[in-house]
């Protein structure tokens, strides 16, 4: 059984075998094979404003979900900022833009085409192993690595302390009740509260991390970050799917370059 934590401090629980399984076999890929796709995805979808080469990718990396281990729920609970995202940004776009409905369509399909396999990257692989792969197989310095992992673990703790904040205003009759530009300045001091308890927890863990030397010398692993042949077809699967957008894109007339 795995569980991870979204935002609100519930518990998601992924209801699959620790190795992944043979059905959710995206969980038993390198971490940093998914991390390293889902920034070929992005870096090359970033000339592409038409609909159709989002499309194509955006396809692809929907289809890998039944495969993901990802439930639902966690997908709704992480998936709808980058919604309300792709939404936002296609308004504006349309009421803006210079191409109307078509170029609306594009930059929704597109931000949500770049985002989604990042999202998919990181709910599908473990922050330690995640860790073990940036040092081992990326080679990147062990200390701002041990950091990524801290703040990796700390969301679910940052996400407690704002319900937290949240009670605790509440409790002191500190709400907006239906006036929303007194729930704006309430949501701004909320966020401020969190921002001087996140900063203070960040000092904490910097100063036990630094007593401990973390980041100061060579250190042995307990587990080695192994890089299969499944990580490498991963990788060649995502430049293929890239290729064959752009290609199709282009042959169907559509192609649109953000410098043509």
């Amino acid at each position: 059984m795995t569980e991870r934590r979204a935002s609100g401090g519930d518990m998601l629980t992924l209801d699959v075998p620790e190795d992944g399984g043979v059905r959710y076999w995206l969980l038993g890929l390198n971490p940093v094979a998914k991390l390293l796709a889902a920034l070929t995805l992005s870096v090359g979808l970033l000339p592409a404003m038409d609909a159709v080469t989002g499309g194509v990718v955006l396809v692809g990396v929907l289809l890998l979900l039944p495969f993901s281990g990802i439930d639902g729920r966690t997908l709704l609970v992480l998936g709808t900022p980058f919604l309300l995202m792709g939404l936002s940004s296609g308004l504006v776009n349309y009421v803006y833009g210079e191409h109307g409905v078509e170029g609306a369509l594009g930059a929704s399909v597109r931000l949500l085409a770049i985002a989604l396999p990042g999202l998919l990257a990181a709910v599908s692989s473990d922050p330690t192993e995640m860790f073990d792969g940036l040092v081992q197989r990326l080679k990147v310095p062990e200390r701002p690595a041990m950091g990524v992992l801290a703040a990796l673990r700390l969301i679910p703790l940052l996400a407690d302390q704002w319900r937290t904040i949240t009670l605790a205003r509440r409790a002191r009759g500190l709400e907006a009740g239906y006036d929303p530009v007194r729930a704006v300045t309430l949501f701004f001091g909320r966020l401020f509260a969190l921002l001087v308890r996140s900063i203070r927890t960040g000092t904490l863990l910097a100063t036990a991390m630094d007593a401990r030397a973390f980041g100061t010398g060579p250190r042995t692993w307990v587990r080695r970050s192994r890089w299969r042949i499944a990580d490498t077809a991963l990788l060649v699967g995502t430049v293929l799917l890239l290729g064959a957008a752009y290609t199709l894109s282009a042959r169907w007339g559509t192609l649109v370059l953000l410098f043509s």
